[in-house]
């Protein structure tokens, strides 16, 4: 194995482990070190969008709920096919009473589900 596979391995693992970390603070409501937590395994992996996920919802149990917002948008931008992420934002918004926005990513994650479970039906025949 090549040194910068090793090292790529090695900030994989070190993501990992501070992920679940994370997600460990985020079952205890600690929300600070949840949300460091998340922080530090993206920026060893910043394509690990479970930990997108779980800084949005330490961010909003955190009630800094602009943060949350910005996360989910930025998710959105990476995957925007991500229904969990069009529910997270419609969440926030409703939150922050913004009813509109609310509604219009609620209906983007309803189309984006009914899509996903027609894509998985049509693979199984």
């Amino acid at each position: 194995m090549s040194i910068q596979a090793d090292s790529a391995q090695t900030n994989s693992q070190q993501a990992e482990d501070r992920y679940y970390a994370a997600l460990d603070h985020l079952a205890h409501s600690r929300w600070d070190a949840a949300i460091a937590g998340f922080r530090a395994a993206l920026d060893l992996a910043p394509g690990l969008l479970d930990a997108m996920h779980g800084l949005i919802r330490a961010q909003q149990d955190a009630g800094q709920l602009d943060h949350a917002i910005a996360t989910a948008r930025q998710l959105i931008a990476l995957d925007p096919d991500d229904v969990l992420a069009h529910t997270s934002l419609s969440i926030l918004y409703q939150r922050k009473g913004m009813v509109p926005e609310a509604e219009a990513e609620s209906a983007k994650a309803k189309i984006l589900g009914w899509k996903h479970e027609l894509m998985h039906s049509q693979s199984n025949t």
